[in-house]
């Protein structure tokens, strides 16, 4: 019996520039679950993700040949499902819930521990949160961007970039109590 070594990312891009079609499904076919997890996190519902998705891999597969083999081809691949995602975002809205920077000082620590939620309820808290608290608390948080990169990508100064997260995640650790102390006043033991 003979075994084949898996296909990379990397030689299923070369594949798709080649223009092989086999190879483009099973690219899609082997990022699409992880890339939706992503659009999941910055879009309301499981149908704005899949439109999201679907954007995403029509501009990944427009632009195989801007991707140079630097740096890993899921990377290039999420970061445009991530921009997708922004550029969805600036479209369907004109205005974020902005919190003034005055606000913030007022509010609580915001450390909480996630090791009792699962990520399938972390998702959900995310998905409730308002859209700008949203998007910049992934941007952040989840994606790494600084809060001048969040500033200049959604087009806000960055100190709304901090009040955004600063409230997010307030906003989450409240739901995250709520939840826990939901599971405890249930707990039989």
């Amino acid at each position: 019996m003979r075994v084949s070594k898996p296909i990379t990312i990397e030689e299923l891009i070369a594949g798709c520039k080649a223009g092989n079609r086999a190879m483009q499904e099973l690219l899609y076919k082997q990022t699409a679950s992880k890339m939706m997890a992503i659009c999941m996190r910055y879009a309301k519902n499981r149908m704005e993700a899949e439109d999201i998705l679907q954007t995403g891999y029509v501009k990944v597969f427009r632009n195989l040949d801007a991707y140079r083999n630097e740096g890993s081809g899921e990377g290039w691949i999420r970061r445009i499902m991530v921009n997708t995602a922004i550029e969805s975002y600036r479209k369907n809205t004109r205005t974020l819930n902005v919190v003034q920077i005055e606000e913030v000082h007022d509010l609580p620590a915001t450390g909480f521990d996630l090791n009792n939620l699962g990520m399938e309820d972390l998702l959900k808290l995310i998905q409730k949160l308002a859209e700008g608290y949203r998007i910049v608390f992934n941007m952040y948080v989840i994606e790494g961007f600084s809060h001048k990169e969040i500033a200049e990508s959604l087009g806000i100064s960055e100190a709304t970039s901090k009040s955004q997260l600063s409230r997010a995640r307030s906003i989450l650790k409240e739901e995250i109590l709520k939840m826990e102390g939901m599971r405890y006043a249930t707990y039989t033991g």
